[in-house]
């Protein structure tokens, strides 16, 4: 009888968790989008027995390289703000006053008009700015267009938020410029907004003010706004200026979104905005503003210690520090791009000018038991402890995005082993 009673007992509960439908298919789906997802899926395939370090050119985070170590001002800013005792409690829901002063000052800087702080909201990152906006924006049957190749994060919150995704093309034999003519065939009556990342990730590429206003110029036309990313900011170091899509806000309304993450290499300090740059009052009128601040009453906040270094980081960070990280980077690109040259299989159709990372088109033809992109990032991380990104996950079958914020001699070191790995699966043997 007792055995009897526990499977009733149990059968019952089943029934009830059935009730529930935790199947976890949706999140499955989602996590297809994840970066960092795929890169786990990739690491698995690493040998445990393989005593070189491993090389990961899979992600834009060089914060633990010494080369790329923050500003002594912005961890004093962090230091004064803990020390001061003054922001140790809740911040308003659209971030403290003197924070988005400064961040709207710092923007104004680059335009032809002035930034309110009344125009500033503060998020825990930029992908929370992209989780606001993109919850902002969603009604139904509304559609947005993505970049292709672009960030992975905007279809997974896109898809969060219901709202359909199209893609326009970045064309890689015109430096990545946005292809209007497929912008323009997209867009219906239920398309709500474009998003442009400049300087551009995954590509590196840096748009000119031309080809910026072109784009302003189509969104006008289109009747639809643009959302400028711009958390690569001021990360330039070719022959390209950045030039901030708020320039041309007069043309048409811009949300930007911006964070302290790159420019000072502190991803995880979590501090990025959603500024609205409106000279006409047009996000005003239409209630876009008041939704953004609505929505943030009810989200999370970046944590207050770090608002209350802001103010300092913003106005006290020397132009030498940003001029060091930029001939980082230049360095390192430099070195990179002659390196990649001598694989075969690897085809570079544009030298970074911006940003971390870069594209290369995979050349499968020349390469056996290699199936595609997926598969030439697990097989190289088992056999040489190099991770990179397979394209598809930003749009790109058969493509790889590599980061190159890394210290030029580890670069070296992990191209020598792509270089070996091609010459084991090169087709053409004995080279």
């Amino acid at each position: 009888m007792p055995l009897i009673s526990n499977n009733l007992k149990k059968k019952k509960m089943e029934n009830k968790l059935s009730k529930w439908g935790f199947n976890n298919g949706d999140s499955k789906e989602k996590s297809l989008f994840s970066i960092r997802s795929v890169l786990e899926t990739i690491m698995e395939n690493l040998k445990e027995d393989d005593e070189r370090v491993m090389i990961h050119l899979g992600r834009g985070d060089p914060s633990s390289i010494p080369c790329f170590r923050t500003s002594p001002v912005a961890e004093d800013a962090i230091f004064g703000a803990v020390r001061s005792a003054k922001f140790n409690g809740y911040a308003p829901a659209a971030g403290i006053y003197p924070a988005r002063r400064s961040i709207a000052e710092y923007l104004s800087h680059d335009l032809p008009h002035h930034v309110s702080p009344d125009d500033v909201f503060l998020t825990p990152g930029a992908n929370q700015a992209i989780e606001v906006v993109m919850s902002v924006l969603a009604r139904p049957g509304a559609n947005i267009l993505f970049p292709k190749p672009g960030y992975p994060f905007y279809d997974a919150r896109a898809a969060c938020s219901n709202l359909e995704v199209r893609h326009f093309d970045l064309l890689p034999e015109k430096g990545w410029k946005v292809d209007l003519e497929s912008v323009e065939a997209l867009v219906d009556d239920h398309t709500i907004a474009i998003v442009i990342i400049n300087p551009g990730n995954p590509c590196g590429n840096v748009f000119t003010s031309e080809h910026l206003q072109e784009i302003a110029e189509t969104a006008k036309k289109l009747g639809i706004l643009v959302i400028a990313d711009e958390v690569y900011s001021h990360l330039c170091f070719g022959s390209k200026p950045f030039v901030p899509m708020g320039v041309f806000g007069s043309i048409t309304p811009i949300l930007t979104l911006g964070s302290i993450s790159k420019r000072w290499v502190v991803p995880g300090w979590r501090l990025g905005w959603i500024a609205t740059i409106d000279p006409s009052g047009v996000l005003k009128k239409s209630g876009i503003a008041e939704c953004l601040q609505n929505y943030l009453e009810y989200s999370a906040n970046p944590a207050t210690i770090v608002q209350g270094a802001v103010p300092h980081i913003l106005e006290k960070t020397t132009k030498e520090f940003f001029s060091h990280i930029n001939n980082v980077l230049k360095e390192a690109v430099d070195a990179f791009y002659s390196k990649v040259q001598e694989i075969p299989c690897f085809i570079c159709p544009d030298k970074p000018e911006g940003a971390m990372s870069m594209m290369i088109k995979l050349n499968l033809s020349l390469l056996e038991d290699i199936n595609d992109d997926m598969d030439f990032c697990t097989k190289l991380a088992h056999e040489e402890s190099v991770l990179i990104l397979p394209g598809k996950i930003v749009g790109l079958k058969n493509w790889l995005r590599l980061t190159f914020a890394m210290e030029p001699a580890i670069l070296e070191e992990a191209l020598e082993r792509i270089k070996s790995f091609y010459l084991r699966h090169s087709k053409v043997k004995g080279l």
